[in-house]
């Protein structure tokens, strides 16, 4: 399969491009504003790069009718530019592989899923913690408690600088906020496992934190996240960590640290094979998440 990659110059780009060489498909072209892309000599030094969108479009667009069409474009830009993105594949005759959040809105949602029908191609997103072995035994184990109603508390501490506020991950308009940029990821699993939301509640938001109550279908959520460095944990300082993620169920630690390696090469290999997750399996975790930042 031929792929296009936009956004290669971030962070998350090296996964991708990881999981399209070990499962022995080409990228053909990438596209990011930046050129600090030394990375694509790693994995696919012949790729063709281009920093201005307009070039990139016009190249793919005169690749439609050869034999390096392009099949899949993989989307790691960042989260407000997804939709238009998104867009830009089907409209070019190839489905969309993207990372999440997916969009900022359910009604994004919505309006690409009326593109991907007019196209006839496909939009994936990426949901690696539901092919992570511990989270799939997790949701098994859960199934069998039938009727339970579970306690979950969630904390997610991921240590940001100065840098995080100026760039637009800091800018709610652009990465929906601290919910949707860092924890939408723990959402989706949580609404995977426990079924939908019912309730929410945020009783802190600032820039750097937040938390508050979610009542799912089968469970009752307490969730904190930050990327403030002074609420980590004593023993994680010591330990010299800069991220510290706990989740309980019942009173009982879940861990789940391990094992996160070749998440994405699992997403792409189910993708390839007809299984990957759709626009709809990303609506409940995109509905918590836009409901914080309408209580803000």
């Amino acid at each position: 399969m031929n792929f296009a990659l936009i956004g290669v110059g971030g962070y998350i780009a090296p996964r991708h491009l990881e999981a399209i060489k070990t499962l022995g498909h080409k990228l053909v072209v990438a596209f990011d504003v930046n050129d600090s892309v030394g990375v694509l000599d790693r994995y696919f030094p012949d790729c063709r790069f281009f920093t201005q969108f307009e070039r990139f479009e016009d190249f793919v667009s005169g690749l439609k009718n050869g034999p390096d069409k392009i099949d899949y474009v993989a989307i790691c830009s960042p989260n407000y530019l997804h939709a238009p993105h998104i867009k830009f594949a089907l409209r070019q005759g190839a489905s969309a592989i993207c990372e999440k959040p997916l969009v900022l809105t359910v009604a994004e949602l919505d309006e690409i899923g009326q593109v991907e029908r007019d196209s006839g191609q496909r939009v994936y997103t990426v949901l690696q913690l539901r092919v992570h072995d511990a989270i799939l035994a997790l949701k098994e184990k859960v199934s069998r408690s039938s009727g339970k109603r579970h306690q979950v508390d969630l904390s997610y501490m991921t240590s940001r600088g100065q840098w995080y506020h100026e760039s637009w991950k800091g800018d709610v308009r652009k990465s929906g906020g601290l919910s949707t940029n860092i924890g939408v990821h723990f959402f989706d699993m949580l609404t995977w496992i426990f079924g939908p939301m019912t309730s929410l509640q945020v009783s802190r938001s600032t820039p750097t934190l937040e938390e508050g109550t979610v009542s799912l279908e089968h469970a009752d959520v307490r969730w904190m996240l930050t990327i403030d460095r002074s609420q980590l944990p004593g023993d994680a300082v010591r330990a010299g960590k800069t991220t510290f993620r706990s989740i309980k169920i019942d009173g009982e630690e879940f861990e789940f640290s391990e094992g996160f390696t070749e998440l994405h090469q699992r997403v792409y290999a189910d993708i390839l094979a007809g299984r990957g997750y759709g626009l709809q399996d990303a609506h409940a975790a995109l509905a918590i998440v836009e409901k914080i930042r309408g209580s803000r």
